[in-house]
C-alpha cells in the first residue's frame, strides 16, 4: 500500500481549500495577522489540491493587510565537518566545500520543512531572505520588512525575520507539527544568551563569484523546545484546533519568546 494510500484510509474526511479556510478561521486566524506557519501535509489527511490549497487557505484567511511566512532553511549548506544526521567520510568535506553550488534564494530548495515551505518559495509574490542555512520566505504587506536585511551572522537573531515577526506582534501556527519545529524559540536561544558560538560556513555568491564564507553564529539546540513549549502552554493562552486530522496550535509569537527567554535565561 502506497503512503498516499494510507494517508486516504487514515482521514477523518475530504479536506479542501474550502474546508481549510473554514477551519483556519473557527481556529482564530484572522485577517491582517502576521503569522509564521510550521507545517506538516501528511498530518491534516487527504488534502485536493495538496499544498497549493494548504497555502490558498492561508493567504485568503489572513486577507491583503496580513502576512504568513514559512521557513525555507537549507541546512545542508554547512560545513560537513559538522554533519551528523547522516555523516559523510571526511574525505569528502573539502570536495563538497569546494563543490556546493552557492545558495540561491531564487532556486535553492529548502531541507526538512516539508512540502508545504517547499511550495512556498516558488509562489508568485513570495519574497525569500538571502540566507545560505536559515532563510525565511514570506507573503504580504510586510514581506520586505519581514525578508530584507537578514544578517549572515547569527542567522536568528534581532537581524533575522523572526525579530521582525516579533516587531509586527505575529502569531505561530503549528499545523500538525509540534513544540520543537517552534522556529521562534531559537530566537528566545540568542536572547538569553545561553548557547556558545561557533564558526559556521556556507556557499554564497559574493559579487557574482561562488565563495566560501565563514561565520560567526549560536551552537542552537531545539531538544528543550517541547518541555518550554509544555510549560508556556500551562500558563499562557494556546489555541488548539484540529484541522483535518492534524493537532494544530495558534499562539502569540512575542509571548512565546518572552517567556521561551525568560526559561532559558534561568537555565543557563
Amino acid at each position: 500500500m502506497s503512503n498516499e494510500e494510507n494517508i486516504i484510509k487514515s482521514s477523518l474526511k475530504i479536506n479542501t481549500k474550502t474546508s481549510l479556510l473554514k477551519d483556519l478561521k473557527a481556529m482564530g486566524v484572522k485577517e491582517g495577522m502576521t503569522i509564521i506557519v510550521h507545517s506538516s501535509l501528511s498530518s491534516i489527511g487527504w488534502v485536493c489540491g495538496g499544498p497549493i490549497s494548504v497555502i490558498d487557505a492561508l493567504l485568503e484567511a489572513v486577507g491583503e493587510n496580513g502576512n504568513i511566512v514559512m521557513p525555507s532553511h537549507t541546512g545542508d549548506y554547512s560545513d560537513p565537518i559538522y554533519w551528523c544526521n547522516p555523516p559523510v567520510p571526511e574525505s569528502w568535506h573539502e570536495i563538497i566545500k569546494n563543490e556546493m553550488p552557492a545558495f540561491n534564494k531564487l532556486t535553492t530548495p529548502c531541507r526538512g520543512m516539508g512540502i508545504i515551505a517547499q511550495t512556498f518559495i516558488s509562489y508568485e509574490g513570495v519574497t525569500r531572505s538571502n540566507h545560505p542555512q536559515v532563510s525565511f520566505s514570506a507573503y504580504g504587506k510586510d514581506k520586505e520588512f519581514i525578508t530584507n536585511n537578514h544578517s549572515l551572522e547569527y542567522g536568528l537573531s534581532e537581524k533575522s525575520p523572526l525579530a521582525r515577526i516579533y516587531d509586527l506582534d505575529g502569531y505561530v501556527l503549528l499545523l500538525g507539527v509540534p513544540y520543537e519545529n517552534n522556529t521562534s524559540f531559537h530566537l528566545s536561544e540568542y536572547r538569553s544568551n545561553c548557547r556558545e558560538t561557533f564558526i559556521s560556513g556556507a556557499p554564497i555568491l559574493e559579487n557574482g563569484m561562488r565563495v566560501w564564507k565563514e561565520f560567526e553564529d549560536l551552537e542552537v539546540d531545539s531538544d528543550c523546545f517541547g518541555y518550554i513549549g509544555e510549560v508556556f502552554e500551562n500558563n499562557h493562552k494556546v489555541i488548539n484546533y484540529k484541522i483535518g486530522n492534524a493537532n494544530c496550535k495558534l499562539m502569540s509569537q512575542r509571548e512565546c519568546v518572552d517567556f521561551a527567554t525568560k526559561f532559558l535565561s534561568k537555565s543557563k
